[in-house]
């Protein structure tokens, strides 16, 4: 009988996913197309170092920047293999199939090349995790690693009624749990999360959760530990969806969106907002750099021009797109 992750929908994943949605909505079209090379390269830095940090890696974003860039770094030789791994993994991110054991496997070769000896293998022997002398969490025997991980992925492929946003936060407290390795779990479980939020959206390709992780990391053990005892992943996937809002809401800081008119904007804005009615504040959540009294110009325009209905008044006023387009 195949295994299924327990985990339960509540009020917070729910609450959760649809600002995950909303947040997703507003980074849409020309955003995500007009994303910057540089600001993915650092943002992809950023993921690396501090994926590596959570295990211990003490090599700074100037030094793993520096390595990106080819230049020398001094530094212990194992945390520099730790980086060089990393990255010529990233590199291959495009390449990867999120539901596939096999890119799963060779992704762990790269990742631990001339770290470990049996990189790319399931481990073969029993482990444990310890929080200073106590055993905090006794994986599965090695025995079962391999029919566990691929009943994981079945449950990727085959559980069409979970999105894929909650799939990769399934996904990674299931890897930990299972822990199939006998090292690089913790950065095998961040990297396959953000492969499998890009099914979600394409834009999770440059979103660096694993910094928030960084920031949080004393939580982050909390919260595996917790699902440990509770014996489903619930716990951490509200965990992980308030770092991606979060790092969503970063995102959109790093990136506004400029457009120098009226015409521009309310045309732009109609993909996130056509579908139901919506108020100045939510407008101005799409254009981060306009003013209120532009925004103001901006609704009142499409008003005159017929492309929004709008009811109440003053900062009571609410807007809905009808069918009419802007002419050009």
């Amino acid at each position: 009988m195949m295994y299924t992750p327990p985990f339960e929908i509540t009020s917070p994943i729910l609450a959760l996913s649809q600002n995950i949605s909303h947040a997703l909505g507003i980074l849409e079209g020309e955003k995500l197309d007009a994303t910057p090379v540089k600001l993915r390269r650092q943002n992809q830095i950023k993921t690396i170092q501090s994926s590596l940090a959570i295990e211990g890696n003490t090599l700074s974003l100037e030094q793993v920047t520096h390595i990106f860039e080819g230049k020398r770094v001094i530094g212990p030789k194992k945390d520099i293999i730790e980086v060089q791994n990393a990255l010529a993994l990233y590199n291959k991110f495009d390449e990867l199939d999120p539901t596939s054991i096999r890119d799963f496997l060779h992704s762990h070769k790269i990742l631990m090349k001339d770290l470990i000896e049996d990189s790319g293998k399931w481990r073969e022997g029993s482990v444990g995790i310890f929080k200073g002398s106590e055993v905090a969490h006794l994986p599965p025997p090695a025995k079962r690693v391999p029919q566990l991980m691929t009943d994981l992925f079945e449950f990727l492929k085959k559980n069409h009624d979970t999105p894929w946003l909650l799939k990769a936060c399934i996904f990674h407290y299931e890897l930990e749990f299972i822990h199939p390795f006998m090292d690089g779990n913790g950065r095998m479980g961040r990297l396959w999360q953000q492969l499998l939020l890009t099914n979600e959206n394409l834009i999770f390709k440059f979103i660096p959760v694993e910094e928030l992780i960084k920031d949080n990391q004393n939580d982050y053990y909390k919260v595996l530990s917790l699902c440990d005892k509770e014996g489903n992943s619930t716990k951490f996937i509200e965990f992980s969806l308030k770092l991606i809002l979060i790092a969503l809401e970063n995102y959109r800081k790093s990136t506004d969106v400029t457009l120098k008119d009226s015409k521009s904007r309310l045309q732009y804005a109609r993909r996130t907002l056509q579908k139901s009615w919506f108020s100045r504040k939510e407008y101005m959540d799409i254009f981060k750099n306009i003013s209120t009294s532009t925004a103001s110009r901006d609704l009142k325009f499409g008003v005159n021009e017929k492309v929004l209905e709008h009811k109440g008044a003053k900062n009571q006023a609410l807007y809905r797109y009808s069918p009419r387009e802007l002419s050009s």
